[in-house]
Formats: C-alpha cells, sequence, structure tokens
C-alpha cells in the first residue's frame, strides 16, 4: 500500500463494541446475525492491503429494530463512539459517515452533531427508504435543509425493500433470491428518480449523493426514463434526467465490468466514480481476487479515468482524506 492507494467509500462497519452494547439489551443475538457483521481491525486492515486500499470510509451499521427514541440514540452514540475510536487510532486508514434517520429527524440532526462536530465524520450515510418512503419525499426537507447548509456528502444504500406481499417461501420478492442481488439495486434508482422528481437536488444544490452499486439500474434505465418521465406525479421534465445523473455520485461496488462500464461512462460524468468494495458483505477473497483486478484491467477505462475512480475523486468530493 502507497500513499496514492485507492479510496474505499463502501466499507460496511459493525463495531464489535456496539454488538456487546446490543446483545446486552436483547437487541441482538450475535450468533444468528449475518457473518458480515464480524468486523474486526486487523482483517479490514489485511483486506485493503490485499487490495490496495489506503483508506476506508466506513458506513456506521446498527441492526435490529430499535423505535424507543432514547434507546436508538443510546444505539448510535455506542456505534459512533466506536468508530471514532478507530479513526483516532488509525488516522491514515480510516474515516467514517455520521448515519442519519429517515423516520426521526430529531434523532438525525443529533446525529448530525454529534458525528460530525464532535467526532469528526466526513459525511452522513442514510437508508434509501424507511417503511416504503424514499429519500428526497418532502417529509425529509428539514433534515435535508440542514444537511444543505453543512454541504454535506450523503452516502445512500439500500436496506427495506418493498416488495409486495410473501411469495411461497414466507418472503416478498422473487423465492429463493436474496435482496442484494437485485431488489437493492431498485430501491437505489427508486430513491435517485424520487430526488430527481422532487427537484431535491435543484432546492439543495450544496448537497453531494452518492449512490451505491453505480446507481442501481438508473443509468441503465435513463434514456427510458427523460422519455417517460413526464407520466410521473409529479412529472420530470425532458432532458432533466440527464442533467441529474451528472450531479450524482457513484461507487463501483458491483457495477464495474466489460459488460457496465461503457453504460455506465456513457450516462456519467466519469469524475463522479469512486470506488466501493461492499466489505464485508462482498468477501474478501473477492474483492482481492476478482473486483479490484478487474477494475485495473477494465479495457473501457482510461489510466486517468482509473486513477480518478480510485482515489483523486473522492479526494475532490472529501478532501479531509488527504490524510498525512
Amino acid at each position: 500500500m502507497t500513499l496514492a492507494g485507492r479510496i474505499d467509500v463502501h466499507h460496511h462497519f459493525t463495531a464489535p463494541a456496539w454488538l456487546d452494547w446490543a446483545e446486552s439489551k436483547g437487541v441482538v443475538n450475535r450468533e444468528k446475525l449475518p457473518w458480515w457483521t464480524r468486523w474486526d481491525l486487523n482483517t479490514a486492515l489485511e483486506v485493503m492491503d490485499k487490495a490496495g486500499i489506503a483508506t476506508s470510509v466506513m458506513t456506521v451499521a446498527m441492526l435490529g429494530r430499535l423505535r424507543e427514541r432514547a434507546e436508538r440514540q443510546e444505539s448510535a452514540r455506542v456505534a459512533l463512539r466506536a468508530a471514532a475510536d478507530v479513526v483516532e487510532a488509525n488516522p491514515a486508514r480510516f474515516a467514517f459517515f455520521t448515519p442519519v434517520f429517515l423516520d426521526d429527524l430529531e434523532l438525525s440532526s443529533w446525529s448530525v452533531r454529534h458525528g460530525l462536530d464532535e467526532l469528526g465524520a466526513i459525511g452522513v450515510s442514510t437508508r434509501t427508504s424507511m417503511d416504503g418512503v424514499f429519500l428526497g419525499d418532502e417529509s425529509h426537507d428539514r433534515l435535508l435543509r440542514e444537511l444543505n447548509e453543512r454541504s454535506a456528502v450523503i452516502s445512500t444504500h439500500p436496506m427495506d425493500v418493498p416488495a409486495g406481499p410473501p411469495g411461497k417461501d414466507g418472503a416478498a420478492g422473487l423465492p429463493g433470491m436474496p435482496p442484494f442481488v437485485c431488489d437493492f439495486l431498485l430501491d437505489t434508482t427508486r430513491a435517485a428518480i424520487n430526488l430527481i422528481r422532487n427537484g431535491t437536488l435543484d432546492r439543495y444544490p450544496n448537497l453531494s449523493f452518492i449512490l451505491p452499486h453505480g446507481g442501481g439500474f438508473l443509468p441503465y434505465m435513463a434514456t427510458r426514463l427523460d422519455l417517460f418521465g413526464g407520466r410521473l406525479t409529479p412529472p420530470i421534465e425532458p432532458g432533466r434526467v440527464q442533467d441529474h445523473l451528472h450531479r450524482f455520485y457513484f461507487d463501483t461496488a458491483g457495477p464495474m465490468s466489460p459488460s457496465a462500464t461503457p453504460t455506465l461512462l456513457a450516462t456519467v460524468d466519469p469524475d463522479r466514480i469512486l470506488f466501493g468494495t461492499d466489505w464485508p458483505p462482498t468477501p474478501a477473497h473477492v474483492i482481492a481476487d476478482s473486483v479490484t483486478p478487474a477494475l485495473d484491467a477494465d479495457p473501457f477505462l482510461s489510466a486517468d479515468q482509473l486513477q480518478g475512480i480510485n482515489r483523486d475523486n473522492a479526494l475532490r468530493l472529501m478532501p479531509s482524506l488527504a490524510r498525512p
């Protein structure tokens, strides 16, 4: 790893200290959680070194269905303190986003102040939807206004996927298909469309939204959305889709391949593509042996574009990542 190493903007952090707290409160059972919640520092650094990653920006995960605000705030406080401790001990290797909660604007305001002002977060993270309400809904305006005043970077990620009534196996969506394969991409696409049709980027021009997984299906179906945007409620004016495509940021967690890269480059500004791994849900061996070699050898990327994706674009967006 060198100073010119990659910057990973899509790194999931489930703090061991948070798991201890959550188990003590009866919120989760560690043994029943997905394997990728077993985050530890040494493994993270090993993966980063193998993949040539200089710095990872952590998205702070808090699993479970907490509804009472005091408990949710305590949960966030524990998780954020753990993230700040990781950064304090490894300032050149890590940074973090502080979470905001689409269903609780008061808690979000606290997290913004605590995370950004007191603990040194470099942006915020949010779900693309919550209980069927998508990012950019008018109910989020107060939060977005506050973040706009801070010129905040907003990292987005799908989690809850409205997919209709349960199927034969009792789960919503296509039976036998985990939601991260396809449904997550649709949730991101829906959120991006909601931001476009509601004029969020126009009302809050200082916000920078990062769409994960290459923007879901948005780049692929952008022309379709442009053609039929007038049928939405509210309608999207012709040409606005292309304008907004060049105002989002897109991470590489999943989409960069000879079949996907040409579409992404044809529809978005290459300077707004950021490197992302989606680790640890995406296993270490996939990142080190498949994803990063394929990205570096992608025939559709020039050397300058690759340098931008791996590092320079993230530094322009978040200059504080230029660590000594």
